[in-house]
């Protein structure tokens, strides 16, 4: 059964457009691109994240990331 999000897949593909226009403009390679996304999560989850949630929060986060890269043979 498929997740509902609260969010419109429009919004949801502006800002991923948006971000990755960021990083092409900056003909960012993608070592580095996974290393300042990675440590936007980071500041994310300690931001935003009461610290008792941070372990669970990261670890949801680290299996759905595993799941999309495994369910999506066209990438």
């Amino acid at each position: 059964m498929p997740q509902q999000s609260r969010y419109s897949d429009e919004h949801v593909e502006q800002l991923l457009s948006e971000l990755a226009n960021v990083l092409e403009q900056h003909k960012t390679p993608t070592d580095l691109s996974l290393m300042v996304l990675g440590n936007m999560v980071t500041n994310l989850i300690n931001s935003s994240v009461a610290p008792a949630q941070r372990q669970a929060i990261a670890r949801s986060f680290a299996q759905a990331l595993q799941s999309s890269i495994d369910s999506d043979p066209a990438h």
